[in-house]
């Protein structure tokens, strides 16, 4: 099973034509991210942000079909690789049945200075069993 949360497109997403405008898409994947890292993973941005991150290294997207203000879209964000000190993701956002968006991903883990390191080991249990979930 494969993290999901939900995001109500607001006003603030939309362009004057009222669909989303693509940016706000990524600020979106960012959002599912930090819950996924919180809820899901155990390790809040707020205190892994003190001394250490998970810059996105890669990302793509391909956008299937405008979403609108008021739009519940359910973001599927599912683990693909966990490597040493780094994690390839896709996520999904579709609303009443269809898909709007996919995204890929990679994410590193870096240190205070940052350099990519190692995940702690706690981190990489994690996101291996989530890995696993979505398999």
């Amino acid at each position: 099973m494969a993290f999901e949360v939900h995001q109500r497109v607001l006003f603030r997403h939309c362009d004057p034509a009222g669909i989303v405008f693509y940016p706000r898409y990524f600020e979106m994947i960012n959002d599912a991210l930090e819950s996924f890292f919180d809820q899901a993973i155990g390790a809040p941005w707020d205190q892994m942000h003190q001394n250490a991150g998970v810059p996105t290294a890669e990302i793509s997207a391909r956008f299937t079909a405008p979403s609108r203000q008021g739009d519940e879209l359910t973001m599927r964000l599912e683990v693909n690789r966990v490597g040493r000190s780094s994690m390839d993701y896709t996520m999904g956002a579709s609303a009443a049945g269809e898909l709007r968006f996919e995204a890929k991903g990679t994410m590193v883990f870096v240190n205070h200075a940052g350099k990519s390191t190692p995940w702690p080991d706690k981190m990489r249990a994690k996101l291996q069993e989530q890995k696993e979930l979505a398999a």
